[in-house]
């Protein structure tokens, strides 16, 4: 056995259908807890993966957990973007304010960084942890009774005392929860991202000051778009992303290679370093032109018999400007292990029950976030800015960002559960 410290073994077996961030950090967590976990992933290597992608963010409620994974929070300091700040302009270019997030230190850590690499990591923490991670395994049923719930995989049955449904938007599991199909639908907005070598950019006289001197983040907010560039590892790597309108149908796909032509598109009339940004991605950069898609939040995280639980973006899809769809997802894993470690073996429905309750304000307020940051900055009234820049600051509540989602539930779930068993008894 790995020599990691973990709760004395609970006797719960968990099932966790997909490895992206939420299922892996499930996993984690669920050993880390005393449980017997096995993980099914669909692709069949992990650099499927982990090769796709651009940046990803962790607010100090989520990446406070990294710390107690030994190794991985120091591991990905090394690959994040250093800066504390973001740099906010006008859509002609002009700069508005610098909000600074040097005072939330004591929040917690801020990781930003490439989501293949910040994965990685986190993949060689759970193999180093002897975890069953199984790939190629591609799920294509629920099932669940009083007793236990199960997936059929690959043509076969497998059962465990819990399920936890972690596949993203599109997961199967989201049909046994709600009892009917539901199908996403657009949120009216897309966003283009991309990823290259900094090396590009660093001679071209326009742009190189956002690669030149160090990490550098920096937002343009115009009229229903709003474009945001960062650079990391001293500048070797850049990154742009900008969410506009969209009208595209979600059924026929929600992500594809993306047309440098059709950004520029977008950014007519725009600073002159917002369109050479985009001008000067290489023809061989990663840019991807990726829907977001929208669900109204769900009823219930959770399925009849308290066997199957939706988490990460299976249970509540964010949109970028929230910041939180990362963190939240790795909260959602925290707290359910926890839960099932509090409540033991005889009692997993209880805990699955208690993980609901425990979670469902908390993500639903963080959800709301986004929108909330998105129309600030797309329908910004720049006469009321000129006078309070800091009104189109990013909101950074401590009720979201200076939190600890494991102490939170320690805390809580004894109430909470007697709260639950109080109603049943009334029933």
């Amino acid at each position: 056995m790995s020599h990691f410290p973990r709760s004395p073994p609970s006797g719960i077996k968990v099932i966790i259908v997909g490895a992206g961030f939420a299922g892996i950090a499930a996993a984690i967590e669920c050993d880390r807890k005393g449980h017997s976990v096995t993980l099914l992933e669909k692709a069949s290597s992990i650099e499927e993966i982990t090769r796709f992608g651009d940046i990803i963010s962790f607010d100090p409620n989520g990446a406070r957990h990294f710390e107690r994974w030994p190794g991985v929070i120091e591991a990905m300091y090394k690959v994040a973007r250093k800066t504390s700040w973001l740099d906010l302009y006008h859509w002609k270019g002009e700069f508005v304010t610098r909000q600074s997030f040097a005072d939330e230190k004591s929040w917690g850590p801020r990781i930003n960084g490439h989501r293949g690499e910040l994965y990685d990591i986190i993949y060689q923490h759970a193999k180093a942890r002897e975890l069953d991670i199984q790939l190629s395994q591609r799920v294509t049923d629920y099932f669940e009774d009083d007793e236990k719930a199960g997936v059929v995989v690959n043509g076969e049955r497998m059962e465990a005392d819990v399920v936890i449904a972690a596949e993203g938007v599109r997961s199967r599991g989201r049909k046994i929860v709600l009892g009917f199909d539901d199908k996403p639908k657009s949120s009216g907005y897309a966003v283009y991202r991309c990823w290259f070598h900094g090396n590009t950019i660093k001679d071209n006289a326009l742009i190189r000051h956002l690669v030149v001197n160090g990490d550098t983040h920096s937002g343009f907010i115009g009229p229903d778009l709003h474009f945001l560039v960062s650079s990391l590892k001293n500048g070797k790597e850049f990154n742009w992303v900008f969410t506009h309108v969209d009208d595209g149908n979600i059924e026929e796909s929600w992500q594809f290679p993306g047309k440098v032509s059709d950004c520029l598109k977008y950014v007519e009339g725009w600073a002159p370093v917002v369109q050479e940004i985009v001008r000067s991605t290489p023809r061989d950069a990663r840019l991807i032109d990726h829907k977001l898609v929208f669900r109204d939040p769900l009823p219930t995280f959770i399925s009849p018999h308290a066997r199957i639980v939706l988490i990460g973006d299976a249970a509540h899809p964010f949109l970028p400007t929230s910041i939180q769809g990362a963190s939240q997802s790795i909260e959602d894993g925290v707290v359910l292990a926890s839960c099932l470690e509090l409540a033991g073996k005889k009692h997993v429905q209880l805990a699955v029950k208690a993980h609901e309750k425990i979670r469902y304000e908390r993500v639903h307020k963080a959800q709301a976030m986004g929108v909330k940051t998105r129309e600030r900055w797309h329908k910004a009234n720049w006469d009321e800015i000129k006078k309070a820049p800091e009104a189109i600051h990013l909101t950074r509540e401590p009720w979201l960002l200076n939190f600890d989602a494991e102490k939170d539930c320690y805390e809580r779930y004894e109430d909470v559960a007697k709260g639950i068993e109080g109603q049943r008894a009334k029933l």
